[in-house]
């Protein structure tokens, strides 16, 4: 008996239809490489109704299976382990070309390691949502964009009555959800907790911590919060319009919803070898074609760039040798230019090969949160993090993605994402502090980064 089974559909390059059709779901989440108009993203991975979910806060985690809820005290990534096993133990056929089936999907947020890295609580969460949300799907919708296929996947475990549901769902049109909720739209512009001044009086601080040997690298952000109203699905579509970008993603649950445009890979693994993009140097887009060129050889000659890049190239190699082949972790493009809608950055490739009795899930749990969004050392750089920023970072800079059934994975930085929860809208941006760093221009990065999220948004 085959563990998975699958069925055609009709291909289209842009995957929006299919979210619309599948939104009369539980937990409906989109994995989003931002085709059409992504140059780098390749698969869109599309699920819902879920059979079962877990939420962490702090130290407990509460499980959901069945219409039945407890909670546990146990490793979150081991719970995932758990729910993962009995898909795994039916993985008898080999695995579609596809990078993903059936498994896990949700997101890990900054905040979930706290306890591990002995953070204390100085600052208070800036969203009501768990540190970690990831939920079990047995059936996807995955989109190949370069074989232009569509093929809709389910687990031999998921119900005869779930499948009816989608195939009915993905094949009639009638079946497009039209939000009963009124048009989004911001009831104010966006606001930041804190102003310039001091802004860069606390980079000031971090340069002291370095200059005194604390650190190398503090990766520092700000923290914008707006009111809102309507549907958040109508803001993400004109998001990834304005702003495609390899690693988004959309769930939305309850009152709460994630809209996250990054162009960040953290991990993705074969369940053999893995892979990490570390992003380091930021510089805008020109606004014409010389201003452009001009912005991007001005990165990729800045040697205060380069170094930070370095910085955190190191530290994750460190991090991936706890559970690497001796030997295997290498770094196969060091300073690459990489052009996005709204900036240029330098992309690094670290690649290593998973060590037998280890597993993917493994190497994410020992490299998270990813050095690029923390600093180095990054004990240290997360504890002057904490002292620092006005709010816990929630979903931000940590990472939304997927483990499959046979732990292949692939999982964002959660940078250029918004948080909705309730009536408000939560964004951040920042970028890495070394000592050479000159604080208005940090500010002014940061600015960069998120302002095109910002203006799209306020332009509703």
């Amino acid at each position: 008996m085959q563990s998975v089974c699958s069925k055609k559909l009709v291909y289209s390059p842009n995957s929006e239809e299919i979210f619309d059709r599948l939104r009369g779901l539980n937990d409906v989440v989109w994995l989003d490489s931002g085709q059409p108009k992504s140059t780098q993203g390749r698969f869109d991975i599309l699920s819902g109704d879920p059979d079962c979910l877990i939420e962490t806060w702090g130290d407990t985690s509460t499980i959901t299976h069945d219409a039945k809820t407890w909670s546990s005290s146990g490793d979150p990534f081991e719970l995932i382990k758990n729910l993962l096993e009995p898909l795994r133990s039916l993985e008898t056929d080999p695995r579609p070309n596809v990078p993903f089936t059936c498994g896990i999907i949700g997101y890990f947020g900054y905040d979930l390691r706290r306890q591990y890295y002995r953070l204390d609580a100085h600052n208070p969460p800036a969203a009501n949502i768990p540190d970690m949300r990831v939920a079990r799907y047995l059936w996807s919708v995955v989109v190949d964009h370069q074989e232009k296929s569509t093929r809709f996947y389910f687990h031999t475990l998921c119900p005869q009555k779930l499948r009816q549901k989608v195939t009915a769902a993905l094949s009639d049109v009638t079946s497009i959800v039209h939000s009963k909720q009124q048009p989004f739209r911001l009831k104010n512009k966006f606001l930041a907790d804190i102003d310039a001044t001091e802004y860069q009086r606390n980079i000031s601080k971090i340069q002291q911590l370095i200059d005194a040997g604390d650190c190398y690298q503090v990766n520092y952000s700000q923290h914008f919060k707006a009111a809102y109203q309507g549907d958040t699905w109508q803001a993400y579509k004109a998001l990834r319009d304005i702003l495609p970008s390899p690693y988004s993603a959309y769930w939305q649950w309850q009152d709460k919803a994630l809209m996250s445009l990054s162009p960040e890979r953290f991990l993705s693994s074969d369940g053999h070898e893995v892979e990490s993009k570390p992003i380091k140097g930021t510089r805008p887009r020109g606004h014409n074609h010389t201003a452009d060129q001009s912005l991007a050889q001005s990165l990729v000659e800045s040697s205060k760039d380069r170094a930070e890049n370095v910085m955190i190239v190191d530290l994750l190699r460190n991090d991936l040798s706890k559970n690497a082949c001796l030997g295997s972790v290498e770094v196969s493009k060091l300073f690459a230019l990489e052009t996005f809608p709204n900036v240029h950055h330098l992309v690094s490739t670290v690649t290593a090969k998973i060590k037998a009795e280890k597993s993917a899930l493994d190497v994410l749990k020992d490299c998270f949160p990813g050095g690029s969004i923390t600093g180095a050392p990054k004990q240290r750089a997360m504890q002057i993090i904490e002292e620092l920023e006005s709010v816990r970072r929630s979903v931000y800079c940590g990472s939304i993605g997927y483990i499959s059934a046979d732990l292949t994975m692939d999982t964002n930085i959660a940078i250029r994402t918004v948080v909705a929860e309730g009536q408000s809208l939560h964004c951040w941006g920042g970028g890495g502090i070394v000592a050479d760093s000159n604080p208005s221009d940090e500010y002014a990065e940061s600015l960069t980064k998120v302002n095109v999220i910002l203006k799209t948004l306020e332009a509703f």
